[in-house]
């Protein structure tokens, strides 16, 4: 069966030319002109794909974004006009998979699509099937997608949760942005994207807040690696 993929963004011509994009790969594109129509249109015909504009009329792509993983946890794509560092981090904050901002290239567009529906139709691991995962003091829960330091809830969102059970099991080396893009979002070729470091930043700020000895530290020019913080055990 035909992929399904919901756009939502008030520009008729990114919505126009979007479409064409993505059903010349033979994908079912239905496009909406702003976030509500689209989260109506999900929950009577859930879709496999949600590309997500962050400004419309109506309710904002950040809330449509949140109202969304509240019921599914479908790839969402987001659009913004923005090129700001607020943007990007909100957006994966709120349980996107990926961002785009605008002007942006609808063949690069369609390349995210493509590795993203890939890596749901591989059901990619994205932790392994033991009970729980531990390093110092943070222990994660792959069956509840839970993650707890000290016992206290982390809450982190589907995709820190993977790439921090990624780093914790691959904790002896260090890990390149490129094998961390490639397993947890499906990118099994070089694509530019910066949801890797936005994803790290999300996750060191929630270890910070919390008050883990656990610190997750940058390769330069290569990746990272889980290190633990001077004066802890």
């Amino acid at each position: 069966m035909k992929k399904r993929i919901y756009i939502a963004d008030d520009e008729k011509n990114i919505r126009n030319l979007v479409k064409a994009f993505l059903e010349k790969e033979d994908y079912e594109v239905e496009a909406f002109e702003n976030g509500d129509k689209l989260l109506t249109a999900f929950t009577q015909k859930p879709c496999d794909l949600v590309i997500l504009d962050i400004m419309m009329p109506g309710t904002s792509g950040f809330i449509i974004c949140t109202k969304l993983r509240e019921i599914s946890p479908v790839p969402i794509i987001m659009l913004t006009a923005k090129d700001t560092e607020e943007d990007y981090i909100s957006g994966l904050s709120l349980g996107s998979d990926d961002y785009f901002t605008k002007p942006f290239s609808p063949v690069k567009l369609t390349m995210r699509v493509k590795a993203l529906l890939r890596r749901v139709e591989m059901h990619t691991p994205q932790t392994p099937e033991s009970d729980e995962i531990s390093f110092k003091d943070i222990s994660l829960f792959p069956a509840q997608q839970a993650a707890h330091c000290r016992g206290e809830n982390l809450h982190l969102t589907k995709t820190e949760f993977s790439l921090f059970a990624y780093l914790i099991e691959n904790k002896a080396k260090a890990i390149s942005r490129q094998e961390l893009l490639n397993v947890i979002w499906g990118y099994d070729i070089v694509i530019e994207s910066r949801a890797t470091d936005d994803t790290v930043k999300r996750l060191r700020r929630k270890l910070e807040t919390a008050g883990s000895s656990v610190s997750i530290d940058t390769v330069w020019g290569f990746g990272f690696k889980l290190g633990t913080k001077e004066g802890s055990a």
